[in-house]
């Protein structure tokens, strides 16, 4: 008995040494970033409480007709992020697709670091964060989008958790089990968050059975870019190269990057015709404020020139194979995509519900610009993902996938 707590003992004092080796094995950028990313989260803690304690309409910019600020969309960024993540991950070690087996651990880690992130934002959004969780459990209102959203993606992130746990245990069955059952729970929050928007029928720029499907497709398009990106990023920290498999894992995700951009290109511009075509009362206002009106720097310059045109060509020009070109490629996919939720969620307010009856007050395209704090828990959300990012590189070995694993 005495031996067995001796063996725990030494072994649990090996693993202790290990990762305090690993954390320290770090380079001065490496702990520079770190910490800056740590003192973003912190101050966006610090304002998103103030802002709580002292009420948010003093500090926020949202007002009753916009009642939906960057916040929102900074947390439709992100679980969109994290459920491209899951779902581009598991064609490999869910779906047996070999090529995409060493993505898996890092995509999987990533998508609980933005689904936090997200839930993080979120929590400053709303007014006491706490009561959604408890009265989520003891109230809940099956007839709510809101209230299914809250509940399946509180499903998606146990099984993340669970995928991520078992695939570091080596143990694939359950690590397969579980990607499939957080895949198909990620399909379904998902779709059920385009819905959110999809099935507000005062709002016409969102109305109809286009944005679950949008969402699904843009969240894996967004997924590819944020595998890229990371793992770009990721041998660079560690200060290895990367080996032949990856780079493989890489060019496969570049080619379904490409082909999920055209798809995006393909809905953005039948959205758009839909929305002229007729002139439809409300949709049309919305689209031509995106084209022409006050959203057009943001529709053409970020949506379609940084999240899609640049992305398409630095990842077609790459082959898959130019690392530095599908960096370049998916930093710009990813502050595109940002800059896509965030007019997705403010052109379907800025059209007045009144605007149709010619109501004086409504007869103008509503505007909204982020106040310091809302900003400011924004960048802190990035800085989560960051902070995350970096302390699992050295936690998890740069998330390594054993050889063996690959013929399971």
């Amino acid at each position: 008995m005495a031996n067995g707590i001796n063996t725990t003992s030494i072994s649990l004092n090996a693993i202790e040494s290990m990762v305090v080796g690993r954390l320290k094995s770090g380079s001065k950028g490496f702990y520079a970033l770190l910490l800056l990313s740590g003192l973003l989260v912190a101050v966006a803690a610090g304002v998103g409480i103030h802002a709580m304690v002292k009420g948010h309409e003093a500090f926020y910019n949202v007002t009753r007709e916009m009642p939906w600020g960057i916040l929102i969309s900074a947390y439709v960024f992100f679980v969109v992020t994290s459920t491209g993540l899951c779902l581009v991950s598991s064609i490999g070690h869910v779906f047996g697709v070999q090529d995409f087996m060493p993505i898996a651990k890092r995509s999987v880690f990533l998508s609980i670091a933005t689904i936090l992130s997200g839930f993080f934002v979120i929590a400053f959004e709303i007014k006491i964060p706490w009561r959604m969780a408890i009265y989520n459990v003891i109230s809940p209102n099956i007839t709510s989008n809101i209230w299914w959203m809250g509940t399946l993606y509180g499903i998606y992130l146990m099984f993340m958790f669970a995928e991520f746990v078992f695939l570091n245990l080596d143990k694939h069955k359950p690590a397969v089990f579980c990607g499939f059952s957080g895949s198909v729970a990620g399909i379904a929050a998902h779709s059920n968050l385009g819905a959110v928007f999809g099935l507000l029928m005062g709002r016409e720029f969102w109305h109809g059975p286009y944005m679950p499907i949008y969402f699904i497709t843009s969240a894996m398009m967004t997924g590819c870019a944020v595998i890229i990106l990371f793992h770009y990023l990721a041998y660079k920290v560690n200060g290895e190269q990367m080996d032949g498999k990856m780079r493989r894992a890489l060019e496969v995700t570049n080619k379904i990057g490409i082909l999920l951009i055209c798809v995006i290109m393909f809905f953005t511009t039948w959205k758009m015709v839909s929305g002229i075509a007729g002139q439809p009362a409300g949709k049309y206002e919305a689209i031509m404020a995106l084209v022409s009106g006050q959203f057009a720097p943001n529709f053409w310059i970020f949506e379609v020139g940084m999240g899609m045109v640049f992305p398409l060509a630095m990842f077609y020009l790459s082959k898959g194979k130019n690392l530095t070109m599908m960096f370049l490629g998916s930093l710009s996919m990813i502050i595109g995509i940002f800059v896509m939720r965030f007019d997705l969620v403010m052109v379907g307010q800025a059209v007045p519900v009144f605007h149709e009856l010619g109501v004086n007050e409504y007869k103008h395209i509503m505007s909204y610009t982020p106040s310091l704090y809302e900003g400011l828990i924004t960048i802190g959300g990035v800085g989560m993902t960051i902070f995350m990012f970096l302390l699992g590189e050295k936690l998890f070995a740069g998330h390594k996938v054993e050889e063996h694993a690959e013929h399971h």
